[in-house]
């Protein structure tokens, strides 16, 4: 008989994971190696390294898949980075780019190591519960081979449960109604999400789309006059999370209670060797 998940495990585990997972996207070494095969454009990378695992998709299943990104600012790049370089081209080089980024970021003792060994097939183990129903980006990367080095199967199983949650948590962002600017104002002021500057640098919208979001946010009495969420807004976001948190647990079910327990103190451990390394930019996360 199974032990039951504490509450929330499933969810700190994904929240490591996804970070370990989410470094890459800030490292140099993705732009170099893009660049090397063509891709120059920062932005065009990013869409290029997450969107290569569907094959050669236009703007329109970039947007519907990533959600909070301008339909405009995906179509700038979008088909138009697969006449640079092949989904097959940019799934490699993404890999060699995580595979630099993870040995500067930990360290070659830390990546040889038992733990990081042991964490792979944690990860791997849980992956194997993850359902493909209505996940195309989850799906795509689950159609990839898992890489033998045990820190790229770590990172590879991190992807799939990072993309699992994720097509899971836009579900429950459409049953909640919230627009891609509205989904980012809101998650932005729990103080957990992208800070403004970063959302709008990064997403393609205007301070204005910001601003009018804010106000159907308000007019939806979730948002106050300064910004802050309401009552009504942080139930919303937290019902949101819990919803999350229903369609993801099969993972971690099947992991269970001490592997996931586990999986989370190993990732713990990673992510602040990476941390400490600068593997993100400060003042990314935040209110202002």
């Amino acid at each position: 008989m199974t032990t039951p998940l504490p509450e929330r495990a499933g969810r700190r585990c994904h929240n490591v994971l996804n970070s370990l997972h989410s470094a890459h996207y800030f490292s140099p070494d993705l732009g170099r190696e893009l660049a090397a095969v063509g891709i120059a454009d920062e932005r065009a990378a990013y869409f290029a390294a997450r969107a290569a695992a569907m094959g050669a998709v236009g703007a329109g299943t970039v947007t519907a898949t990533f959600y909070n990104f301008r339909h405009g600012l995906v179509a700038e790049h979008v088909p138009g980075v697969w006449d640079k370089a092949s989904p097959e081209t940019v799934l490699a080089a993404r890999l060699r780019a995580v595979d630099a980024t993870l040995r500067r970021l930990l360290g070659a003792e830390l990546i040889a190591s038992d733990e990081v060994a042991e964490a792979a097939r944690l990860a791997l183990r849980a992956a194997e519960a993850c359902d493909a129903t209505a996940r195309p980006l989850y799906a795509a990367h689950a159609d990839l081979p898992v890489p033998e080095a045990p820190h790229l199967a770590l990172w590879h199983a991190a992807t799939l449960l990072r993309e699992h949650r994720g097509d899971g948590h836009l579900a429950a962002l459409l049953d909640a109604e919230l627009d891609p600017v509205e989904a980012l104002v809101s998650h932005t002021a729990t103080g957990r999400g992208m800070a403004p500057k970063w959302a709008l640098g990064t997403r393609g919208w205007s301070r204005r789309d910001w601003e009018a979001a804010s106000g159907r946010l308000r007019e939806r009495g979730l948002l106050d006059t300064e910004g802050e969420l309401t009552e009504a807004g942080v139930a919303l976001r937290q019902d949101i999370e819990a919803r999350t948190d229903r369609l993801d647990r099969a993972p971690y079910e099947h992991l269970g209670a001490a592997g996931v327990e586990r999986l989370t103190e190993i990732g713990k451990g990673l992510l602040m060797t990476a941390f400490a390394n600068g593997a993100f930019p400060e003042g990314m996360i935040g209110k202002e």
